[in-house]
């Protein structure tokens, strides 16, 4: 690969950022390494700069009282019905017959009024706006990373989605993965999508009174997806162990708290007591710690490392990364006890990073980010929502707790989506937008004498704008 530093800074900027703004290129030419290590050492570069967002559990009670209102007005509504039949009924004389259900309309609800897409919308322009603004945008893509590592759904809790990546994942990106994972394993969003709130020890107190009992999904998927690996050497007594390790780890009920509902507590008379050997080693019964000093030694364990130094080489590197680029995130990974940030550095180093071809496809987000930056064009959140969901990456939407996959196969079929877009795109601004000064602003150096004589011949500025970002240079990290 030439040695060019134009060249390199546009891939440092396509693979490990959200692609080049206007100026980028020649902003990091000089030693574009160096900026990405660079953009790691700043003060707070993976915090939003809005402070003023709610707690995950505020936010899920602000939810609850919100939909607790609509549901007492909509009972209004009925009785209020029902008083009128019955009055209408009784100045006719006939029979008073209760309105059918499906005739029973509720108040046309207020759209500014609507507290969870008020919440999830605040929350996704952050995001946007973090990722839009980023000088290269490496911490906010390892941000993304991090958070579809260990996702949660919208669909189930969308409350707490956008302040679970708040308060779980982004003060950790460059911190410890111990901590970010003691962080994510007692959430409140993440126990309520993997069904650990209601977990019940089986002979714990509540197991002995109650007919609810153990589940052993948060356990499984720890192992599984967010530590060890699937072939990390645990088994389903593992499994089963770990899951009555975490029983307890709950939510505080919002019916019946409302200064505190919707937090994380851990409730003793939950907990199954007792011992319990996972991963060939015994953790003494009792309490909370149980549970930590287990998280902390699956955070250190080989496996671990193994597990995530492959899928950070493969996210951004390459769908089948080097062996030995994995084995240096990896072997960095243990040797500095999980610090993610001396990791990232590792990837930044590597040769391998650098030497591999462009032949990885970005994932929908990170092209659409990408066209957003080269175009200097900033839309709403619900515009940017509503193009996620039709490009088949919906935000904080994972379709399995194993997140959106990493792999060029799962969004080829979706480029036809893709083409959609950037056709609608540039028919919106073609006006505004010289395709062939974004060719130099968003690939420089990249863009082969193909691309840009067909971009050169293009029949219109919508088309040349379509075709730029349908470009393989374009397309690919």
């Amino acid at each position: 690969m030439t040695t060019d530093g134009r060249f390199e800074a546009a891939l440092a900027l396509h693979r490990f950022g959200f692609g080049p703004r206007a100026g980028s290129i020649a902003a990091i030419a000089s030693d574009p390494r160096g900026a990405l290590l660079a953009e790691l050492e700043r003060p707070a570069i993976t915090r939003l700069a809005d402070a003023g967002f709610p707690t995950s559990g505020q936010a899920a009670r602000a939810v609850y009282d919100f939909r607790q209102e609509r549901q007492a007005r909509f009972r209004q509504e009925e009785a209020r019905k029902k008083a009128e039949a019955e009055a209408a009924a009784a100045m006719s004389g006939s029979e008073v017959k209760p309105p059918a259900p499906e005739n029973v309309a509720m108040p046309a609800p207020d759209p500014a009024a609507n507290v969870p897409q008020q919440i999830i919308g605040r929350e996704a322009q952050a995001r946007l706006d973090a990722a839009f603004d980023a000088d290269i945008g490496f911490a906010e893509r390892l941000v993304w990373f991090w958070s579809n590592h260990f996702c949660v759904s919208a669909d189930k809790i969308i409350s707490m989605t956008g302040a679970y990546e708040r308060e779980a994942i982004r003060p950790h990106v460059l911190g410890r993965f111990v901590d970010m994972l003691q962080a994510v394993a007692r959430h409140p969003a993440m126990l309520f999508y993997l069904d650990n709130a209601g977990s019940i020890g089986p002979t714990s107190i509540a197991g002995i009174n109650r007919s609810r009992g153990l589940n052993e999904n948060l356990a499984r998927e720890i192992l599984e997806l967010h530590t060890l690996g699937v072939r990390g050497g645990y088994t389903q007594q593992d499994v089963l162990r770990f899951a009555y390790v975490l029983t307890g780890w709950s939510i505080i009920p919002i019916e019946n708290n409302p200064e505190h509902g919707g937090e994380f507590v851990f409730n003793q008379r939950l907990h199954e007591p007792g011992p319990q050997e996972v991963l060939g080693k015994t953790y003494p019964g009792g309490n909370i710690e149980q549970g930590r000093a287990v998280l902390a030694d699956l955070a250190r364990h080989p496996a671990t490392a193994d597990h995530i130094g492959l899928k950070l080489a493969r996210h951004f590197v390459a769908d089948e990364p080097p062996p030995v680029l994995v084995q240096t995130l990896a072997r960095r990974f243990r040797d500095t006890d999980g610090d993610l940030k001396e990791t990232a550095k590792a990837l930044v180093g590597a040769p391998e990073a650098w030497t591999q071809s462009r032949s990885k496809i970005k994932r929908p987000a990170e092209w659409l980010i990408g066209v957003l930056r080269a175009t200097n064009t900033r839309p709403g959140a619900r515009r940017f929502l509503i193009t996620m969901t039709l490009l088949g990456e919906p935000l904080w939407r994972p379709f399995a707790p194993k997140g959106f996959p990493d792999d060029e196969a799962s969004w080829l079929d979706g480029l036809s989506q893709r083409l959609d877009a950037a056709n609608n795109f540039a028919r919106r601004n073609a006006e505004l937008i010289d395709p062939e000064m974004v060719v130099e602003a968003a690939l420089g150096p990249l863009a082969s004498r193909e691309t840009r004589q067909m971009i050169a011949r293009a029949e219109s500025r919508a088309q040349g704008l379509a075709l730029l970002l349908m470009a393989p240079e374009f397309l690919r990290r």
